[in-house]
């Protein structure tokens, strides 16, 4: 190839990658700026669902539903008396998780949703404020220790009296009843008449208390679901200072019987009867077309 036509070839290559060059910045435009990219925003602080008290709960106080609720609680301020739902959510660090075991690791910890169910049964056993975390040393249920303790009203005793089927209604009567105490015992009665006098005894009822509550039938604090009776060997009955010493004469002068309340004296007048006769009273007896005098001493 002669010296011109190499120097052609040459310059036709370079002009070509030349126009090449500039033909790719043409369509190409200016190389485009980099896009802002959000930085990921910093997880918040992990969170776990604690029962706690909607209103100041007393002591005494039977938990509904109404009165507690679900409320979130910073997962590394958990104590293992709180009661959680049991959803801890998760962290990289697993700081979360292990406050969860630690929780649910604990040996009184209750877990659960529905807070109805929780709460079911329980009693306040003392005081409890608003937003406070609920736990289980505060709270008691049926058949735990401390249980009667905390039902009693203030003030007031519970006691024990032997019943049976026909002595307790039936076993009609259950825990929260209303009843009144019925003693029966003999009396001793001097008789006077045409015939001459005559000395006897004769059984009388006496009711000593009236409208009483029933706070358990044998170790039962309350009926199963759906229970119409229980027959039982003992009831506990809640009763006042002087009121436990009556119960405690007529337990001694004879066999106690429990006559059943109606619901609606629940508002009634509770404590010890008012005896409508007076200690010593005479009464008259027509026996074979005589009449005889008869007093009657308790």
């Amino acid at each position: 190839m002669s010296p011109v036509r190499l120097l052609i070839v040459l310059i036709a290559a370079v002009s070509a990658i030349g126009l090449a060059v500039v033909l790719q910045r043409a369509l190409g435009g200016k190389p485009a700026a980099p896009v802002a990219v959000a930085a990921p925003a910093a997880p918040g602080k992990p969170m776990t669902q604690v029962l706690v008290a909607k209103r100041d709960l007393p002591i005494g106080t039977r938990l509904v539903a109404a009165d507690v609720a679900w409320q979130a609680w910073p997962s590394d301020a958990l104590s293992g008396a709180f009661i959680t739902n049991g959803a801890a959510p998760a962290a990289p660090d697993g700081k979360v998780e292990a406050a969860k075991a630690a929780v649910t690791g604990a040996a009184d910890q209750m877990i659960g949703g529905d807070p109805a169910k929780i709460v079911e049964g329980a009693i306040v056993r003392d005081p409890i404020l608003t937003g406070e975390p609920i736990t289980n040393r505060k709270i008691v249920r049926g058949g735990e220790g401390g249980y009667l303790s905390v039902v009693l009203t203030p003030g007031k005793r519970a006691m024990a009296v032997p019943v049976t089927s026909e002595t307790a209604a039936g076993g009609f009567i259950l825990p929260g009843d209303r009843v009144d105490v019925l003693v029966t015992h003999e009396a001793q009665f001097n008789a006077t008449g045409d015939s001459g006098s005559a000395n006897g005894r004769v059984v009388q009822a006496e009711t000593v208390l009236q409208n009483i509550r029933v706070l358990a039938l044998d170790q039962s604090t309350s009926a199963d679901k759906d229970a119409k009776s229980i027959v039982a060997a003992t009831a506990t009955l809640e009763v006042g200072p002087t009121e436990a010493e009556a119960l405690t004469r007529a337990k001694a002068g004879g066999p106690v019987t429990l006559a059943l309340r109606a619901y609606t004296d629940l508002g009634g007048p509770s404590g010890l009867a008012q005896k409508a006769a007076v200690a010593d009273s005479t009464i008259r007896i027509n026996r074979g077309g005589q009449t005889s005098n008869v007093s009657v001493r308790p």
